[in-house]
């Protein structure tokens, strides 16, 4: 049963109170120590939230210790309530939302329903939305709390509903494709911005915008992976060539991990104020910081502020905001977001194979265009087509274990994978033998036909497939052209100087 009534009424009696007598301070009066104050006692109100919510659960399983922890949940609420009306710069009316959740859980737990106490409520007229947070979030404080502090910490301005326009029309393809390889992926990243409190649905926005997800992709600049770090700046938090001269940016714990003290440094600087952290993390901290600094720290959407960043950083953060909205409101917008087996696991290569042949023997079983990509982004050492050696364990998930043993192991798709990835297309040409000509004594000797010297990469071509054409090994090609490992990204127009191959 719901805990004691008289401590959810004397919960609301001090709510109410405080809320009429309370004086909020100015913003820019308020000292980063009592900012710091007022984020701690959010937080502590979002563990006693998710406290009470256990206790509800535990009651609908007639568990006798139910009683006694929902109403010491709701005791510490009203305690970090009336510390919060002593605390400078601390807004009883955000403790709001924790109360009006616990009256519909209890209603809920009363009523016979599940009792978990986390959907929102519909919005009032011209409240902003509050939609529903995607059942797939793993993070208990975004669960809680962190959702509808994100939402309070940006401004939901025309801008950011651009973005939103945006990103369910033209981008909208994009959108779901990243929330699909997030999925997969969310089990290496989330728990960093979980264990220092920042909004696993900013996470989501800047991998969106930054790469889709896709582990591998790099930008002319020189920034790779899936958060998309320059070199110097991964360098600053250890990411980079490692010994076996892998370089971690492209791991998405990793890469998720320096993301993550990144912008708790910025939370540092710029307080609450999100955009300022993203537009440090596209432009640069110096350039946000020397603005920040010379406007007496005026906000991102000032007039004069925004026009001194660069109009790639004035669109970047709309757009990464716009993406985070979505992932926490996708009903509100008719947005679906597809749902995958993404339960991780590894599975030991019984046989040589590379993900090329793995993907082709996987089948699209569970996912729409195969697993080639989710198979990259969770093993992203390997190359697509490397020939990885029997014993060898793979990332993966369940459902590609249960594919690779059904399919990949023996077989006719396995023996056509197989086939598949030996083929080539000189193995189609037909060679004729030499034609006899009988020389005269003015015919010269033809000279072999010479290898061209460089190549100028067309759209749509892969280091790969320019390799096989002009014979030379791969990783070669890659080496004389000075392209990293592992995505060797090539653009349209580049010059690949052709060194050790031999047409």
């Amino acid at each position: 049963m719901p805990p004691h009534a008289s401590v959810l009424r004397r919960f609301a009696l001090a709510i109410a109170v405080a809320a009429l007598f309370l004086h909020v301070p100015d913003a820019s009066a308020q000292s980063r120590r009592d900012r710091a104050a007022a984020t701690g006692l959010a937080e502590r109100m979002a563990a006693a939230e998710a406290r009470y919510a256990e206790a509800l659960v535990k009651a609908a399983n007639a568990d006798p210790a139910a009683q006694a922890e929902g109403d010491a949940a709701l005791e510490d609420m009203e305690d970090i309530l009336l510390a919060c009306e002593k605390q400078r710069g601390c807004q009883v009316a955000s403790l709001l939302p924790s109360w009006n959740r616990l009256l519909k859980a209890q209603a809920d737990a009363a009523a016979g329903g599940d009792g978990d106490g986390f959907d929102p409520d519909a919005p009032a007229e011209g409240d902003l939305p509050t939609g529903d947070v995607p059942e797939g979030a793993a993070a208990a404080a975004l669960l809680s709390e962190d959702g509808q502090r994100f939402v309070r910490m940006v401004q939901f301005n025309p801008a950011v509903q651009e973005g939103i326009r945006r990103w369910l029309t033209d981008m909208r393809v994009s959108l779901v494709t990243s929330y699909e390889n997030y999925q997969y992926m969310q089990h290496l990243m989330a728990p960093a911005f979980e264990k220092r409190g920042l909004p696993e649905a900013l996470l989501f926005g800047i991998m969106a915008k930054e790469s889709t997800g896709r582990v591998h992709v790099g930008s002319r600049a020189g920034a790779v992976g899936p958060l998309q770090f320059m070199p110097a700046t991964g360098r600053r938090f250890g990411l980079g060539p490692d010994a076996s001269g892998f370089d971690t940016r492209y791991d998405p714990a990793a890469s998720a991990e320096a993301a993550a003290i990144y912008l708790s440094e910025r939370y540092a600087e710029f307080g609450d104020e999100v955009e300022k952290w993203l537009a440090a993390y596209n432009g640069g901290e110096g350039r946000a910081r020397r603005i920040h600094d010379a406007s007496g720290g005026r906000q991102f959407w000032d007039a004069d502020v925004y026009a001194q960043f660069p109009a790639e950083t004035r669109d970047y953060v709309p757009m990464v905001i716009a993406a985070a909205w979505l992932y926490l409101h996708p009903k509100e917008y008719g947005l679906s977001f597809p749902r995958v087996e993404a339960r991780p696991t590894h599975f030991v290569l019984t046989k040589p194979a590379s993900i090329y042949e793995l993907t082709i023997c996987m089948g699209d079983s569970g996912s729409r265009h195969g697993y080639m990509r989710q198979l990259r982004n969770l093993n992203p050492r390997l190359e697509a087509d490397q020939v990885i050696p029997a014993g060898a364990v793979l990332q993966g998930t369940t459902r590609m274990a249960a594919l690779y043993k059904r399919w990949c192991e023996r077989g006719r798709r396995a023996e056509l994978a197989s086939r598949l990835m030996g083929s080539r297309v000189d193995a189609a040409l037909v060679r004729t033998g030499p034609i006899e000509v009988v020389p005269t004594a003015a015919a010269a000797p033809r000279a072999a036909p010479a290898v061209p010297r460089e190549h100028r990469v067309a759209r749509g071509e892969t280091l790969v497939g320019i390799a096989r054409r002009y014979g030379c090994e791969a990783r070669a090609l890659a080496r004389a052209n000075r392209l990293e490992a592992p995505a060797y990204a090539i653009r349209a127009g580049q010059r690949l100087r052709l060194e050790g191959c031999d047409g």
